[in-house]
């Protein structure tokens, strides 16, 4: 919600259905000091193959650079950019939609979305945050498989993370680095993360009612790393409670905390 902006009223008798679903999302994000570049490939189906409804993204307080559809770039008549959606106008009925804007997390002192702050990059997109770090259907019953490359100054960000497995991470030229991380569980926007900065670390890892190890990991500042002894233990309980109680093991190969000075919910 926007500052001094009343309270709008929401009913479950007014909900429609999405008219278009995205299938995956590939971000590729540039992370400098004056400005962020985010590049994002949309997969999308249009749930009515006849139907004549435009496609409408959520987007804030960005910068749109580019916007190519099926590799095509549009013309500026195909498309209408406001302050808060991006509309384009006719689309087929299963195509790719790629996105490059440009986002100042430094000057994000809302902290929603990706901002920048104590040298370290961070986001918060619950509950309408990620519409400002791209242009997406940012609305919780949309859920997509994200993919997500971070580029980066190595020796000012040498932890580079986000949803999902690691599967690739790798040394560039002029002291950058990449790492690409892939979640294969479909999820709503608002969940979407990704931390960059010179943290702390301390391991562990937890072995499933199947035998299965997942690694640890729980990410702070330094002058914090005393004090996460035990959320780690308590982080290991909760996954055993979960197996107990509803026989749900944790489905992936890591599981990792973030926990920074500088965060909105605390």
């Amino acid at each position: 919600m926007k500052e001094n902006q009343s309270p709008v009223e929401i009913r479950l008798e007014d909900y429609k259905k999405p008219e278009y679903l995205i299938d995956q999302v590939k971000l590729t994000f540039t992370l400098e000091e004056d400005a962020t570049t985010v590049n994002s490939a949309l997969s999308i189906t249009k749930v009515d193959p006849a139907g004549k409804q435009p496609l409408v993204l959520d987007g804030e307080e960005l910068v749109l650079k580019s916007l190519l559809l099926d590799g095509q770039t549009l013309a500026e008549t195909d498309y209408l950019v406001d302050g808060e959606k991006l509309t384009i106008y006719q689309t087929p009925e299963k195509f790719t939609l790629e996105i490059e804007t440009e986002i100042y997390p430094q000057k994000n002192t809302a902290l929603e979305g990706l901002y920048q702050s104590s040298g370290n990059f961070c986001t918060q997109c619950e509950a309408q945050g990620f519409r400002k770090i791209t242009y997406f259907p940012d609305r919780p019953d949309v859920m997509a498989r994200f993919s997500t490359t971070i580029i980066a100054e190595q020796s000012k960000y040498p932890v580079l993370l986000s949803n999902g497995n690691c599967v690739e991470s790798k040394t560039l030229d002029n002291g950058l680095h990449q790492v690409t991380w892939e979640d294969p569980f479909p999820k709503p926007a608002y969940l979407f993360a990704l931390v960059a900065g010179d943290l702390a670390r301390i391991e562990d890892s937890y072995t499933t009612t199947s035998g299965r190890e997942v690694t640890l990991h729980i990410y702070t500042e330094a002058h914090n790393i005393d004090k996460c002894d035990h959320a780690m233990q308590s982080l290991k309980k909760s996954m055993q409670w979960d197996e107990e109680k509803f026989a749900l093991e944790y489905d992936l190969d890591i599981y990792m905390i973030v926990a920074v000075d500088d965060f909105n919910m605390g």
